[in-house]
C-alpha cells in the first residue's frame, strides 16, 4: 500500500446535520415546522467534484452505510471512501437523528401518532435540501434498496440531469397490494398495543415486536428459514428455533427503533407511485445509465417488478441476483452486488 494510500485511508466517517430554515413543506398539504436531517459524508471530493456515491437506505436503515451494507463499503470495498465521497441521509421520520414522531423540537400536535404522514416524494425533497446544503451538482452513482430503491427512482425523476448512474436494487416503481397488505398488517399489529397512543417514547413497543416478527416473513423464504433454523433434535415439541427467531428480531428492532418511526416510514413506502400525478412515460426522462438489480427469491419485491423498472427507463439493464433469503439478500449477497456494480461502472 502506498503511502498517499495510507493518508487517505485515515479519512472517517462524519456525522453532520442539517435544519432548514423555514417549514417543510409535506405532498399531503401538511408541513412539518422543524426539519433537521442528520446525515453522513465519507471520504473526500476530488478536484472535478465527480466522485460522489449518493445511498438511500431502506426502512430500518440509517445514514451509517458502514454498519448495514459493509459489504459494498469501506475500505478496499466496491466502493472505497479512498476513492468517492460517500453520502447517506437518514430520512425524515426515521429514529436516528432526523427529524421524526419523538422529535422534541415539534409542535405537540405533530408528535408520537399526530405526526404528519410522509410520503417518498417528500424523502426525495429532503435530499435535495442536502445535496444543495453540499453544493454537489452532480452525483457520480445514486444507489438504494427497498425503501432506498424507491428514493432512487423519484429523485431521478426529479433531478436527472444531476445523476450519472443510477442502481435500484428490489424495488418497484410502485408500491404493490401485497406489499401495501404486508405493511397494513404491520401496523395493525402495532395498532393493538395500547401503549401506542399513550403518548410515551416507547409507546406501541410490544407492537412493534409484533409487527417486526410478521415483516421478516416478508424478508426471508422458506428455504432461508430452512437453512437457518432447522432443528436437529427430533424430540421438540415447543421452543422451536424459528419461534426463538422471530422473537429474537422483534427484540432487537424494538432496542434501537420506535413504533412511531415504523408506522410512518411504513406509509411512505405504501405511498410510493412514481405515475401519481405525472404522464405515464414519465421514466423516459431518466437517460443516466441504470443497473436494474432483482432477487429472485423476494417476496416482497417480486422480480417482475424490476422487469417492468428496466422497461421503462430507457438505458437499463437487469440483473437477477439469486438468493436463498429473500429480499433480505441484498444485504447477505454483497459479494456477487459488488461484482455486478463494479463491471457496471466500468463499461458505463
Amino acid at each position: 500500500m502506498s503511502t498517499i494510500y495510507s493518508e487517505a485511508a485515515l479519512v472517517q466517517p462524519t456525522q453532520q446535520f442539517y435544519s432548514s430554515p423555514s417549514a417543510f413543506n409535506l405532498e399531503s398539504g401538511r408541513t412539518l415546522s422543524n426539519l433537521s436531517l442528520a446525515y453522513q459524508t465519507w471520504g473526500k471530493l476530488n478536484e472535478e467534484r465527480s466522485n460522489v456515491v449518493w445511498v438511500c437506505h431502506a426502512l430500518t436503515g440509517n445514514h451509517r452505510v458502514q454498519e448495514w451494507w459493509d459489504g459494498l463499503f469501506g475500505e478496499g470495498k466496491c466502493f472505497d471512501p479512498n476513492k468517492y465521497f460517500i453520502v447517506a441521509v437518514n430520512v425524515p421520520g426515521s429514529a436516528y437523528g432526523s427529524t421524526g414522531p419523538l422529535s422534541e423540537e415539534l409542535d405537540s400536535s405533530e408528535r408520537f401518532d399526530a405526526f404528519p404522514v410522509l410520503t417518498i416524494r417528500d424523502m426525495a425533497g429532503a435530499l435535495e435540501l442536502v445535496r444543495k446544503e453540499l453544493n454537489i451538482e452532480h452525483i457520480h452513482v445514486l444507489i438504494g434498496a427497498s425503501l432506498g430503491g424507491q428514493q432512487v427512482l423519484e429523485w431521478s425523476l426529479q433531478i436527472p440531469d444531476k445523476i450519472d448512474h443510477i442502481i435500484p436494487i428490489a424495488t418497484n416503481l410502485k408500491h404493490s397490494p401485497f406489499g401495501i397488505a404486508f405493511n397494513e398488517a404491520q401496523r395493525l399489529a402495532i395498532q393493538a398495543d395500547p401503549t401506542f397512543y399513550s403518548k410515551q417514547e416507547n409507546g406501541g413497543a410490544e407492537g412493534l415486536k409484533a409487527a417486526r416478527a410478521i415483516g421478516m416473513l416478508s424478508y426471508r423464504t422458506y428455504e432461508g428459514y430452512f437453512i437457518t433454523q432447522s432443528e436437529a433434535d427430533h424430540s421438540k415439541f415447543d421452543d422451536f428455533n424459528a419461534s426463538s427467531y422471530q422473537k429474537y428480531q422483534g427484540e432487537k428492532l424494538a432496542a434501537r427503533f420506535n413504533a412511531f418511526s415504523y408506522w410512518y416510514l411504513s406509509k411512505a413506502m405504501d405511498s410510493h407511485n412514481v405515475f401519481r400525478g405525472r404522464n405515464e412515460k414519465i421514466l423516459e426522462r431518466c437517460l443516466m445509465p441504470a443497473l436494474v438489480i432483482g432477487i429472485d427469491s423476494d417476496l416482497l419485491f417480486p422480480i417482475t417488478e424490476q422487469e417492468e423498472i428496466t422497461k421503462q427507463l430507457p438505458n437499463a439493464k437487469l440483473v437477477r441476483l439469486h438468493s436463498d433469503f429473500g429480499h433480505d439478500g441484498f444485504l447477505v449477497e454483497t459479494e456477487t452486488l459488488a461484482n455486478h456494480i463494479t463491471q457496471f461502472l466500468k463499461n458505463n
